[in-house]
Protein backbone atom coordinates (compact mmCIF):
# COMPACT_ATOMS: atom_id res chain seq x y z
CA UNK A 1 0.00 0.00 0.00
CA UNK A 2 2.01 2.91 -1.30
CA UNK A 3 -0.11 6.78 -0.96
CA UNK A 4 -3.57 5.47 0.35
CA UNK A 5 -3.44 2.83 -2.90
CA UNK A 6 -3.58 -0.83 -3.04
CA UNK A 7 -1.32 -2.29 -5.51
CA UNK A 8 -2.70 -5.02 -7.66
CA UNK A 9 -0.36 -7.16 -9.98
CA UNK A 10 -0.38 -6.29 -13.05
CA UNK A 11 -2.97 -8.34 -15.60
CA UNK A 12 -4.35 -10.43 -12.84
CA UNK A 13 -8.00 -9.17 -13.37
CA UNK A 14 -10.97 -10.88 -11.75
CA UNK A 15 -12.77 -10.66 -15.24
CA UNK A 16 -9.73 -12.31 -17.17
CA UNK A 17 -8.59 -14.77 -15.74
CA UNK A 18 -11.27 -17.25 -16.46
CA UNK A 19 -11.22 -19.49 -19.27
CA UNK A 20 -13.87 -18.89 -21.86
CA UNK A 21 -14.85 -21.85 -23.59
CA UNK A 22 -16.05 -21.41 -26.84
CA UNK A 23 -18.39 -24.70 -28.32
CA UNK A 24 -17.58 -25.20 -32.00
CA UNK A 25 -19.69 -27.52 -33.02
CA UNK A 26 -19.64 -27.34 -37.31
CA UNK A 27 -16.58 -29.40 -38.57
CA UNK A 28 -14.19 -31.61 -36.67
CA UNK A 29 -11.04 -31.02 -36.88
CA UNK A 30 -9.67 -34.30 -38.06
CA UNK A 31 -6.01 -35.30 -37.30
CA UNK A 32 -4.18 -38.08 -39.79
CA UNK A 33 -2.13 -39.77 -36.60
CA UNK A 34 0.18 -41.26 -39.52
CA UNK A 35 4.00 -40.97 -37.31
CA UNK A 36 3.47 -39.05 -35.05
CA UNK A 37 4.46 -39.89 -31.33
CA UNK A 38 1.61 -40.59 -29.46
CA UNK A 39 1.96 -38.28 -26.18
CA UNK A 40 3.25 -35.03 -27.98
CA UNK A 41 0.02 -36.11 -30.30
CA UNK A 42 -1.75 -36.61 -26.82
CA UNK A 43 -1.07 -33.17 -25.53
CA UNK A 44 -1.96 -31.48 -28.70
CA UNK A 45 -5.08 -32.89 -28.96
CA UNK A 46 -6.26 -32.32 -25.37
CA UNK A 47 -5.40 -28.74 -25.64
CA UNK A 48 -7.83 -28.65 -29.08
CA UNK A 49 -10.50 -30.09 -27.47
CA UNK A 50 -10.21 -28.01 -23.80
CA UNK A 51 -10.12 -25.00 -26.85
CA UNK A 52 -13.75 -26.28 -27.52
CA UNK A 53 -12.97 -28.00 -30.54
CA UNK A 54 -14.63 -31.20 -31.68
CA UNK A 55 -11.68 -33.94 -32.48
CA UNK A 56 -11.65 -36.66 -34.72
CA UNK A 57 -8.26 -38.92 -34.63
CA UNK A 58 -7.43 -40.97 -37.21
CA UNK A 59 -5.52 -44.21 -38.49
CA UNK A 60 -4.80 -44.89 -34.35
CA UNK A 61 -2.66 -48.34 -35.54
CA UNK A 62 0.10 -45.92 -37.18
CA UNK A 63 0.91 -44.00 -33.80
CA UNK A 64 4.98 -44.51 -32.19
CA UNK A 65 5.90 -44.90 -29.18
CA UNK A 66 9.31 -43.96 -28.65
CA UNK A 67 11.69 -46.56 -27.80
CA UNK A 68 12.29 -50.51 -28.44
CA UNK A 69 9.93 -52.78 -29.08
CA UNK A 70 10.84 -54.81 -26.65
CA UNK A 71 10.87 -52.77 -24.10
CA UNK A 72 7.47 -50.72 -25.04
CA UNK A 73 5.97 -54.70 -24.56
CA UNK A 74 7.94 -55.08 -21.54
CA UNK A 75 6.62 -52.33 -19.61
CA UNK A 76 2.85 -52.73 -20.91
CA UNK A 77 3.32 -56.42 -19.52
CA UNK A 78 3.94 -55.14 -16.71
CA UNK A 79 0.96 -52.77 -16.25
CA UNK A 80 -1.18 -55.75 -17.25
CA UNK A 81 0.26 -57.72 -14.30
CA UNK A 82 -1.74 -54.63 -11.96
CA UNK A 83 -5.06 -55.77 -10.82
CA UNK A 84 -7.08 -56.21 -7.93
CA UNK A 85 -6.70 -59.25 -5.09
CA UNK A 86 -10.68 -59.47 -4.56
CA UNK A 87 -11.92 -58.75 -8.08
CA UNK A 88 -10.89 -58.33 -11.28
CA UNK A 89 -13.20 -55.68 -11.47
CA UNK A 90 -11.97 -52.83 -9.00
CA UNK A 91 -8.43 -53.08 -10.88
CA UNK A 92 -7.75 -50.79 -14.13
CA UNK A 93 -9.06 -51.77 -17.14
CA UNK A 94 -6.10 -52.69 -19.76
CA UNK A 95 -7.20 -51.29 -23.37
CA UNK A 96 -5.84 -53.59 -25.75
CA UNK A 97 -7.30 -51.97 -29.23
CA UNK A 98 -4.92 -48.74 -30.41
CA UNK A 99 -7.52 -46.14 -30.70
CA UNK A 100 -8.99 -47.18 -26.81
CA UNK A 101 -5.33 -46.59 -25.74
CA UNK A 102 -4.73 -43.54 -27.50
CA UNK A 103 -8.21 -41.85 -26.62
CA UNK A 104 -7.15 -43.16 -22.79
CA UNK A 105 -3.93 -41.21 -22.96
CA UNK A 106 -5.90 -38.02 -24.23
CA UNK A 107 -8.48 -38.63 -21.39
CA UNK A 108 -5.31 -38.28 -18.76
CA UNK A 109 -4.05 -35.14 -20.27
CA UNK A 110 -7.78 -33.85 -19.90
CA UNK A 111 -9.06 -32.29 -16.28
CA UNK A 112 -11.86 -35.40 -16.27
CA UNK A 113 -11.87 -36.75 -12.96
CA UNK A 114 -11.52 -32.68 -11.84
CA UNK A 115 -13.77 -30.18 -13.73
CA UNK A 116 -17.00 -30.76 -15.80
CA UNK A 117 -14.71 -29.31 -18.75
CA UNK A 118 -12.85 -32.36 -18.81
CA UNK A 119 -16.00 -34.53 -19.22
CA UNK A 120 -17.29 -32.36 -22.13
CA UNK A 121 -14.07 -32.17 -24.33
CA UNK A 122 -13.12 -36.24 -23.50
CA UNK A 123 -17.23 -36.42 -25.12
CA UNK A 124 -16.08 -34.29 -28.34
CA UNK A 125 -13.22 -36.87 -29.09
CA UNK A 126 -13.20 -39.44 -31.82
CA UNK A 127 -10.52 -42.11 -32.48
CA UNK A 128 -10.57 -44.95 -35.29
CA UNK A 129 -8.75 -47.27 -36.99
CA UNK A 130 -8.20 -46.65 -40.34
CA UNK A 131 -10.10 -43.63 -41.92
CA UNK A 132 -13.83 -43.96 -41.86
CA UNK A 133 -15.88 -42.90 -44.48
CA UNK A 134 -17.51 -39.90 -42.99
CA UNK A 135 -13.95 -38.52 -42.83
CA UNK A 136 -12.63 -39.33 -45.86
CA UNK A 137 -13.59 -35.66 -47.89
CA UNK A 138 -12.92 -33.42 -45.22
CA UNK A 139 -9.21 -31.99 -44.84
CA UNK A 140 -6.44 -33.69 -42.31
CA UNK A 141 -3.77 -32.45 -40.61
CA UNK A 142 -1.17 -33.53 -38.75
CA UNK A 143 1.08 -31.66 -36.29
CA UNK A 144 4.39 -30.71 -37.55
CA UNK A 145 5.89 -30.88 -33.91
CA UNK A 146 4.09 -34.04 -33.33
CA UNK A 147 5.91 -35.86 -36.11
CA UNK A 148 8.73 -38.38 -35.64
CA UNK A 149 12.16 -37.20 -36.08
CA UNK A 150 14.22 -40.33 -36.66
CA UNK A 151 14.01 -43.05 -38.59
CA UNK A 152 11.04 -45.57 -38.00
CA UNK A 153 12.65 -48.50 -36.82
CA UNK A 154 13.87 -46.38 -33.84
CA UNK A 155 10.12 -46.60 -32.32
CA UNK A 156 7.04 -48.89 -32.11
CA UNK A 157 4.06 -48.65 -33.65
CA UNK A 158 0.64 -48.90 -31.30
CA UNK A 159 -0.44 -51.91 -34.05
CA UNK A 160 2.91 -53.47 -33.10
CA UNK A 161 2.17 -53.18 -29.10
CA UNK A 162 -1.48 -54.04 -29.20
CA UNK A 163 -0.94 -57.38 -31.70
CA UNK A 164 1.66 -58.66 -28.81
CA UNK A 165 -0.98 -57.98 -25.68
CA UNK A 166 -3.87 -59.39 -27.13
CA UNK A 167 -5.40 -57.15 -29.90
CA UNK A 168 -6.85 -59.36 -33.15
CA UNK A 169 -7.73 -57.08 -35.75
Amino acid sequence: MANGRINKPAGRNSNTSKQQIVVRTDRPVVVDATNHIAGRLSSNVAKLLLQGQRVTVINCEKIMMSGTRANQIREYRIFLDINSVINYKHGPIHYRRPDTLIAKMIRQMLPFDKKPSGKLAYQRLRTYIGVPNDTKPLEKIQFEKALITKEASNYTTFAELCRVIGWTE
